[in-house]
């Protein structure tokens, strides 16, 4: 029986928060260790300490909010865990029983996984700058925060191939590094060129504000 031990790192909580947070997140597929059955569990996005999850196993799914604690997601009787996002601990435990499932994490798709993290630039052409930052993708729908003119909106954008459209905003990206974002501001549009921040920075330096 595999013991889930948290680890004590000396990254800052909120930074660890994150990282483990991003790991967590995605589609997660594997067997129980006792009998090969199949079992799935997947993070569709994250709020603080609250994960909305669903967890497949004998053929059915369950879906609803888990608890999040670190590295790992409590919902029900189980609790997943993963140390390096690539591969995953599910450990079940009700009245006595015990039961514990190697997972892997299953690759997203392309254009999720292209949009996710935090962008941003300049465009000398207008002087105008922008940042836009996506925190989760859901199928059609992507949580976004998108700075134009200094001002924040926060919201649910919608997501098309790799594009995400946002009130009067939206960004687009080829090759999930370099990308563009038009805003229109009354009957005017603008561009402005951007590239994805390592992932390091997506918590702390992206929120300046322009």
């Amino acid at each position: 029986m595999a013991i889930v031990t948290q680890s004590t790192s000396q990254i800052s909580p909120a930074m660890e928060r994150v990282y483990h947070q991003s790991n967590l997140l995605g589609e997660w597929k594997g067997t129980w260790a006792a009998n090969n059955q199949p079992v799935g569990f997947k993070v569709v996005n994250i709020r603080g300490s609250r994960a909305q999850v669903e967890y497949t196993h004998n053929g059915r799914t369950e879906r609803g909010f888990g608890q999040v604690d670190g590295a790992t997601i409590s919902f029900g009787a189980v609790t997943i865990g993963t140390k390096n996002g690539k591969n995953a601990v599910l450990l079940f435990s009700a009245g006595g029983g015990k039961a514990s499932a190697s997972l892997e994490k299953q690759a997203p798709a392309a254009s999720d996984s292209r949009l996710m993290g935090s962008w941003g630039g300049y465009s000398s052409e207008n002087g105008k700058s922008a940042s836009f930052r996506v925190l989760s993708v859901n199928g059609k729908e992507a949580q976004v925060s998108v700075t134009t003119d200094g001002i924040t909106r926060q919201g649910t954008g919608i997501v098309y191939n790799n594009v995400i459209m946002f009130g009067q905003a939206q960004i687009a990206t080829d090759d999930g590094k370099n990308g563009k974002i038009i805003y229109q501001v009354g009957t005017k549009s603008f561009m402005v060129p951007v590239t994805k921040y390592p992932p390091a920075d997506s918590s702390s330096s992206v929120d300046r504000t322009a």
